[in-house]
């Protein structure tokens, strides 16, 4: 029985590792990380609203350092301390004072970061040459506009009556593109969709994901939000064009950067932002999506 039992055991590993070496990753601690943010999300959205902005700031501010932190690896000099509290600010700044907080904290967010850059010019080892010093600036920016700015519409919608249901059905959509993008390019890609921006995307897994957000974005319009089915069409085809050019759009900084993930902090994963690169531009969407269907 023992010796049954110690085979089973290898044959299970075994494919186990055939499965995570053709996926490129730990597919049980991805799927585990996956379902406690997933919980998470449920409970900060669903039980109590405020819980919500304690969920957003935290990833926002463990983002936005991830990405600052890539940026200094690839050269840029983007300080980190006031990157993360000008992120963090613009999550309190959306749900309390609305659409005008939000603009106000992200401007005001880059500017702290770009005069914090300024100041360090005062030391003798942090001056750079104009361009570099513009460059840096470009930076910090592009921190406050990726990260922040964009996770601020998914707090614009959770403030709304009703609004965490638009929040949870397209963070749900996005994953099921994510989900069915990934499972029908593993099994089935064959036609590289950008092959130098990011070489294991398919048009075949395009095409899965494709039929995930229609199946799950039509569900989810009719019985969670209570809209027509039509709408669903709407919802699920946005969701799909805006997850796949914010996963471009990141896949397009990491080759810029010579880096495979942003970081390394969730297994299987990378880090937050290889998580939230379909999100962000998705939660514009469908803010602009709620204010005209919802």
């Amino acid at each position: 029985m023992k010796a049954q039992f110690e085979a089973q055991r290898a044959k299970l590993e075994a494919t186990n590792e055939r499965i995570e070496a053709k996926a490129g990753r730990n597919l049980f601690a991805a799927t585990a990380i996956g379902l406690a943010l997933g919980a998470m999300l449920l409970l900060s959205l669903m039980v109590f609203k405020e819980l919500f902005l304690l969920f957003a700031g935290a990833l926002v501010g463990f983002t936005a350092f991830e990405l600052a932190s890539a940026l200094r690896f690839g050269g840029r000099n983007v300080p980190r301390l006031p990157t993360v509290l000008a992120a963090v600010a613009t999550v309190p700044a959306a749900f309390y004072l609305g659409a005008d907080g939000k603009w106000f904290a992200a401007l005001a967010g880059i500017a702290f970061v770009a005069l914090w850059r300024t100041v360090e010019l005062v030391r003798p080892s942090h001056r750079v040459s104009a361009r570099e010093f513009w460059l840096d600036i470009a930076g910090g920016t592009l921190v406050q506009v990726y990260i922040p700015f964009m996770a601020g519409f998914a707090v614009l919608l959770t403030a709304q009556d009703g609004g965490e249901r638009w929040v949870l059905a397209f963070i749900i959509t996005v994953v099921a593109a994510d989900i069915g993008a990934y499972v029908t390019g593993l099994n089935f890609g064959r036609h590289k969709m950008a092959p130098r921006i990011s070489p294991g995307k398919t048009w075949e897994g395009l095409a899965g994901g494709v039929v995930a957000t229609q199946v799950v974005g039509i569900l989810l319009t009719v019985f969670l939000l209570e809209k027509p089915w039509w709408v669903g069409v709407i919802f699920g085809l946005t969701m799909i064009f805006t997850a796949t050019i914010g996963d471009l759009a990141e896949s397009l900084i990491k080759r810029d950067l010579g880096i495979k993930d942003i970081s390394t902090w969730l297994p299987g994963h990378g880090g937050f932002l290889d998580r939230l690169d379909s999100i962000l531009p998705s939660a514009a969407a469908a803010w602009v999506l709620f204010y005209l269907f919802g």
